[in-house]
């Protein structure tokens, strides 16, 4: 099941910048185990919205608990919530 993470960042830049390379190889290896659907920061610098595979949202719990940024003080507060894809316009995704 796909659970969606909205989560609120440090707003210290230097403190997310520091980080950042580590947080993107931890999320680039849980696409590599197909925990990982979707990421990315939001354009305001509030946080991020990322996408999780995942059998509950303890285990989604889990895997921010695990990520670089969780334990750098990056991740402030954060909601998960069930979430089902519907529709996707493979037109307006990154290509990479």
């Amino acid at each position: 099941m796909k659970y969606a993470a909205v989560i609120e960042y440090s707003q210290d830049q230097e403190l997310v910048g520091t980080h950042r390379p580590a947080h993107r190889a931890y999320l680039a290896s849980l696409i590599e185990k197909n925990q990982l659907f979707a990421s990315g920061p939001t354009e305001d610098g509030y946080g991020a919205l990322i996408v999780y595979e995942a059998d509950s949202p303890e285990a989604v719990e889990a895997l921010m608990k695990a990520d670089p940024f969780f334990a750098a003080g990056v991740f402030l507060k954060w909601t998960v919530r069930p979430w089902k894809m519907v529709l996707f316009n493979p037109k307006l995704a990154p290509q990479a």
